[in-house]
């Protein structure tokens, strides 16, 4: 009787401890895990560029710092905007809506919200981003992705 509760005792500590060192392992998992997420929004979020483009009809837009907020399509016709810092969602992730005011006429908006996969349904390419571009009355859809 003895040596059963002898091995009952031992038993149970290793359980116990090999649950500890399995929990202690997860938290440290997801910590880690947390934190690379949290890096990438971050990295994500100072990432300001975009290329959208979409077809039928084909059109395109550039977003950087440097050059502006550029809409262009197969007419040449090319409109440019001055850079202004995207609009968030409140208490979403930076990376996953950015809502771009284009400057001048009223109602001209870029949106660019994160997708599992966008498609331009020209190729087999999947963009992480979906695209929608208001110029005036006309609403354009599409895909983007970091330049």
């Amino acid at each position: 009787m003895k040596k059963v509760l002898i091995f009952c005792v031992v038993a149970f500590g290793l359980c116990a401890s090999t649950v500890a060192v399995a929990s202690r392992s997860t938290a440290n998992n997801e910590i880690t895990l947390a934190n690379r997420n949290l890096l990438f929004a971050e990295n994500t979020a100072n990432t300001e560029e975009f290329i959208a483009l979409g077809t039928e009809p084909f059109w395109s837009v550039t977003v950087t710092k440097k050059s502006g907020i550029v809409y262009s399509s197969p007419e040449n016709r090319k409109l440019t905007f001055p850079y202004v810092a995207p609009l968030k969602a409140a208490g979403r992730p930076p990376d996953l809506l950015r809502v771009y005011r284009l400057r001048g006429r009223a109602n001209n908006m870029l949106i660019i919200k994160k997708v599992n996969a966008c498609s331009d349904g020209m190729s087999d390419k999947n963009y992480p981003y979906s695209a929608t571009l208001i110029l005036g009355n006309t609403v354009l859809e599409g895909c983007a992705e970091n330049k």
